[in-house]
């Protein structure tokens, strides 16, 4: 079981946030993960562990993010979706993922499975994020679903997921149902127009919640166009489009950086995807000011 479960702790007592999502393998070796993970040791605040990801399928989140956990001690966040289960395997997953010391959540829907690699599955959907949100706080409460009385509740972490892109007062509305579900953290999808983040994060501050902002890092103008093109909700601003033409993978790390510089001090931490390839995370931090590598990993010692 994890020593140090600070995840939100450090949320609370506002403390900068680093958290680094990785995908788990498709198959049952386990050790390139473990060896990505553990170069994230003492710069990643939190382990960020996908759920089958645009319905492709994967190792199980909740069982990498034990193994990490174990091999490791750091801190995980497993990703849980709507799709792959019901009521009962939702409630019987959150059962042994806090049985194996797995205690923070990012409760999702999930993707249609007619976008992934088994088109041919059936998607549950018993309920959506707010019901799972509705059901951790349940158990945190000692209850399940239906008011049945636990031997024992739960005292998970859950957060939601937001688009900074969609401000619309609906999409506000829903973080709201959200947050009154039981979410404690809102992590972001990838955002590269500041404006637009200052505008979302005035939108949403009456509720009180710390925000981790997504950092999606551009290797190429090519990149950013089939992410505009394949990924929903992700815009690009037009001067991100033109550097990134100009200067490639090093640009990207560049705008990641910079982006971080001028945020950082209006969120509670941010949420980087690095598709992959883990070195571009030290590849941007190392850029900011104020978030050395070096200070993060003596946090370790």
């Amino acid at each position: 079981m994890l020593k140090n479960e600070k995840l939100c702790n450090k949320l609370k007592e506002k403390k900068f946030v680093i958290t680094v999502e990785i995908s788990p393998p498709k198959g049952i070796d386990v050790t390139k993960t473990i060896e990505e993970a553990r170069k994230l040791k003492g710069v990643a605040d939190a382990l960020n562990i996908t759920d089958s990801p645009m319905a492709n399928m994967r190792m199980s989140p909740i069982a990498l993010a034990h193994i990490l956990q174990d091999h490791l001690n750091i801190e995980t966040i497993f990703h849980l979706t709507c799709r792959d289960r019901n009521l009962i395997g939702l409630q019987s997953e959150l059962l042994g993922a806090y049985a194996l010391g797995v205690r923070n959540i990012l409760a999702l829907t999930g993707d249609n499975p007619s976008l992934g690699d088994t088109p041919q599955a059936k998607g549950v959907y018993d309920v959506d994020s707010v019901g799972l949100l509705k059901i951790i706080k349940a158990l945190n409460s000692g209850f399940d679903y239906n008011g049945n009385k636990l031997d024992y509740p739960t005292s998970f972490c859950a957060g939601t997921t937001a688009n900074p892109n969609d401000l619309r007062d609906e999409a506000i509305e829903k973080l709201h149902v959200k947050v009154e579900a039981g979410a404690e953290f809102i992590q972001t999808q990838p955002v590269y127009d500041e404006e637009i983040l200052f505008k979302f994060l005035d939108k949403v501050k009456d509720l009180k919640v710390p925000v981790l902002v997504g950092i999606l890092p551009l290797k190429s103008y090519k990149m950013a166009l089939r992410l505009m093109e394949k990924v929903p909700g992700i815009e690009i601003p037009e001067k991100v489009l033109k550097r990134l033409e100009r200067g490639g993978k090093e640009e990207g790390i560049n705008l990641s950086a910079e982006f971080i510089k001028n945020i950082k001090n209006e969120v509670a931490g941010i949420h980087i995807m690095p598709m992959g390839s883990v070195d571009f995370v030290f590849d941007i931090i190392s850029k900011v000011e104020g978030i050395a590598i070096s200070a993060k990993k003596a946090e370790t010692k």
